[in-house]
């Protein structure tokens, strides 16, 4: 679609000028408030991955303690990696990397925090993205099959649009 064919209503989706063409929000009049983003993510594999990673059987090393920190760099790199993100003061980024047999693998998920005009929902998915990956690189020696599933925001504090949590949850 070029330019000339966009629809009038442009105005209201922030992340185009009245052209279409992408721009980055101007939050600049917002005021900062309290906003926090929780996200989450499974990572599958065969119940010999799992135990060996449970085990600490892992020919890379530190599995876990490697996906939790990757996770914790991710959130922090977001505004790099995802065009139009603003960069934000993150106060808090907490990764949990949960064994689920029934799966088998891990549950990951990430809580982000900060104080600022925008919300933080892009850091916590990008930090569960990471951390899934950092899985799948740490254990490829052991499965290539594994699977990253249900990436997906969990919940959302602050802001002008208010709290947000999928329904059923």
């Amino acid at each position: 679609m070029t330019q000339d064919n966009f629809p009038s209503n442009f105005g209201n989706l922030t992340h185009l000028d009245d052209r279409g063409q992408a721009q980055m929000v101007d939050v600049s009049e917002k005021a900062p408030t309290i906003r926090q983003a929780v996200a989450a993510a499974k990572v599958r594999m065969l119940p010999t991955t799992f135990a060996a990673i449970q085990a600490g059987n892992v020919p890379k090393g530190d599995v876990l303690g490697t996906v939790r920190l990757a996770g914790i760099m991710a959130a922090k790199q977001t505004s790099a990696l995802i065009p139009l993100c603003h960069p934000l003061p993150l106060q808090k980024i907490a990764i949990e990397v949960t064994p689920d047999p029934e799966l088998p693998g891990y549950e990951i998920q990430a809580t982000v925090k900060t104080k600022a005009e925008t919300g933080v929902e892009m850091e916590a998915l990008t930090a569960v993205s990471i951390a899934a990956l950092t899985l799948y690189d740490m254990a490829k020696a052991l499965e290539k099959s594994i699977q990253i599933e249900s990436i997906r925001l969990i919940s959302k504090s602050g802001g002008k649009s208010g709290d947000y949590s999928p329904p059923g949850q």
